[in-house]
């Protein structure tokens, strides 16, 4: 479950003195922090702490994490200019103290459990570069698109390059799988997103000779275009029921999801009728990893959390 630590209260103790990218630092406690959710609740697997955006800090790009705002970007990239000054640096040297991180939670967890990189989507990390800070309606980035085509498509171009040196390199160093994170790419039709973000999505997941998970929020429109471009497995967000959009995604694929975090924050037999819902849309076939349909929530109870795995082990369990 991506982000599954932030509600513990071993990682938030870490927190009070830490910042986040002050953890990715070191490579001994980002391996702590990772591997937090995975002992209290006996997942299987670990998503490597990160932030979407830790990729670009090796590209020149200044990022201050602000508090309750999310990504904030202290010269956003509008201009031709600003783009040509991105520059994707070697990841050995770049990200070193995540590769680090990466290497040390393949040693400590046990081999049935598969350790996750993951990377941010194009188009949602040009989001934050070209608006400057988090939005949901992006109208700097498509005005971006619409009028000056060439400087986003040489915006894309570098994040691609950098994002599949990114995930590769995390290949080498352990991580099974990787998941690309494309939050916000819901935001844009289906005509934009094949023409602006698909090619570049494509090349960041065929970087790599591991599994890779495409995932996206509010992309119920957009699932046939993002199966196109990769991923043997399709995230699935809770606004679609899974089966709906499994055959969306494609027979042949998997898919990821998708119960909605927020009712992790309600009682718990509306938690467990959700659950139930989710696995009797997958119908036990083979493919389904069961998954919030987004990142945990600060607020829910890491109790409810385990309850939850614990549920879904068992309904699976007997079903088999």
């Amino acid at each position: 479950m991506r982000q599954a630590g932030r509600s513990l209260p071993e990682y938030r103790a870490i927190r009070q003195h830490h910042t986040l990218f002050e953890i990715t630092a070191q490579p001994e406690l980002c391996a702590e922090v990772t591997l937090q959710p995975v002992r209290r609740h006996d997942v299987d697997a670990a998503v490597m702490f990160a932030d979407i955006m830790s990729p670009v800090l090796g590209m020149g790009v200044e990022v201050e994490l602000v508090e309750g705002v999310g990504p904030v970007v202290r010269e956003p990239l509008r201009t031709r200019a600003a783009v040509e000054r991105l520059h994707a640096g070697d990841p050995e040297e770049t990200a070193a103290e995540l590769l680090e991180a990466v290497r040390l939670v393949r040693h400590e967890l046990a081999p049935e459990k598969a350790v996750v990189g993951f990377c941010g989507g194009p188009f949602t990390v040009a989001g934050y570069l070209v608006e400057g800070k988090p939005g949901r309606d992006f109208p700097r980035v498509k005005q971006l698109m619409y009028s000056e085509p060439e400087v986003w498509h040489l915006l894309m171009e570098r994040l691609a390059d950098g994002f599949s040196r990114y995930v590769a390199a995390t290949v080498r160093a352990g991580a099974d799988a990787i998941q690309l994170f494309d939050s916000w790419v819901g935001a844009l039709s289906p005509g934009d997103y094949e023409e602006f973000v698909a090619p570049y999505s494509a090349r960041i997941l065929g970087a790599v000779d591991v599994p890779t998970i495409h995932f996206g929020t509010g992309t119920a429109t957009l699932l046939p275009l993002m199966a196109a471009a990769g991923g043997e497995v399709i995230g699935l967000d809770w606004r679609i029921p899974l089966d709906r959009g499994w055959a969306l995604a494609g027979e042949d694929r998997g898919v990821q999801g998708n119960l909605d975090p927020a009712l992790l924050l309600g009682p718990w037999d509306r938690v467990a009728a959700g659950a139930d819902a989710v696995l009797a849309a997958a119908g036990g076939r083979p493919g389904h990893i069961f998954n919030l349909g987004h990142g945990v929530l600060p607020d829910t109870d890491p109790e409810v959390l385990g309850r939850l795995v614990e549920h879904v082990r068992t309904r699976t369990l007997v079903a088999a």
